[in-house]
């Protein structure tokens, strides 16, 4: 199967932003950062390391991210474009071609039964397993679109989903990528899941997640943030993106609320949990909850 490299060349200093931003496309990521290498780290270490990377510039690093061509790569260029857009970042874009028949096997190995929160547990579609008591198993390809379970993001904003969700409630999930967290949400027993992603590619791909998890309640959408969602009252908003988008939005979440309507912010890199906080002052949002996980942060907030 052929394949197109994505790579991202930014400044060290926004690796971390920009592999946030990477990681809606796949988690399956290439890092390429030499910082590390510091002057004693050459001197233990220097007969082992290639001459080249002994030399590499440390004040830039990459991020790659692989997808078939059947992925439609020149899509996830696009949305990466506007996502790098949106965080302002300085990089630069690079499209490699990469021919390799095993790909997209070979790192299945590493990925393996997940269990989110209380209930809920993430399976890859190519694994078997038997569900205890109470559980609810959500088929998923980490292969696919942002939202495996696997990163820090999701799995937080899906343990809030559990906690305030209610049997027949209706969701809305901006940015849902693969679909995990709508299908997370109709599993738990929402009435009807609306979600919407801006990137062609994650809508097809969500919908059929929503199909092999027989989640029929779930409708998928292209929108960009709020622009084409459809106009009712939620009991529950997630959105699993980053900090800039759900500061953008946040002046027109109350127009999907209403009083007691909970929203379940997620992507947000904790330095900059307080500025989503004291931009959230300016709605009719208030704070509830919080959690963190290495260096991701969740906002829970109700609708007062």
């Amino acid at each position: 199967m052929d394949y197109k490299q994505i790579k991202a060349t930014c400044k060290t200093a926004d690796l971390e932003k920009m592999t946030a931003v990477m990681s809606m496309i796949d988690n399956g990521l290439m890092i390429e950062d030499y910082s590390d290498i510091d002057e004693t780290f050459k001197n233990v270490y220097a007969d082992l390391i290639d001459d080249e990377l002994l030399a590499a510039d440390k004040s830039v690093a990459s991020v790659s991210v692989f997808v078939s061509e059947e992925r439609h790569p020149e899509e996830s260029v696009y949305f990466l474009k506007e996502r790098i857009a949106a965080e302002k970042l300085d990089c630069k874009l690079e499209i490699i071609d990469v021919s390799d028949e095993d790909w997209e096997n070979s790192w299945k190995q590493y990925y393996h039964p997940i269990k989110v929160g209380e209930r809920i547990v993430i399976v890859p579609a190519w694994e078997k397993y038997e569900k205890k008591d109470n559980e609810l198993t959500l088929i998923m390809d980490p292969g696919m679109a942002f939202g495996a379970g696997t990163h820090e993001t999701t799995r937080l904003v899906m343990t809030e989903i559990e906690k305030y969700i209610t049997d027949g409630c209706t969701v809305l999930d901006v940015g849902t990528g693969s679909g995990i967290l709508s299908i997370a949400a109709s599993l738990l027993g929402a009435s009807s899941v609306n979600a919407y992603d801006i990137d062609p590619t994650a809508v097809r791909i969500a919908k059929e997640n929503a199909v092999i998890n027989k989640c029929d309640n779930i409708k998928v959408d292209v929108s960009d943030l709020l622009s084409n969602v459809e106009k009712k009252q939620y009991d529950l908003i997630c959105a699993n993106i980053v900090a800039d988008i759900i500061i953008r939005m946040s002046g027109d979440l109350y127009k999907f609320a209403h009083k007691g309507s909970i929203f379940i912010a997620s992507g947000i890199l904790s330095e900059r949990k307080d500025e989503v906080l004291e931009n959230m002052k300016k709605t009719p949002f208030v704070p509830v909850s919080e959690e963190t996980e290495n260096g991701w942060c969740v906002l829970v907030f109700r609708y007062a």
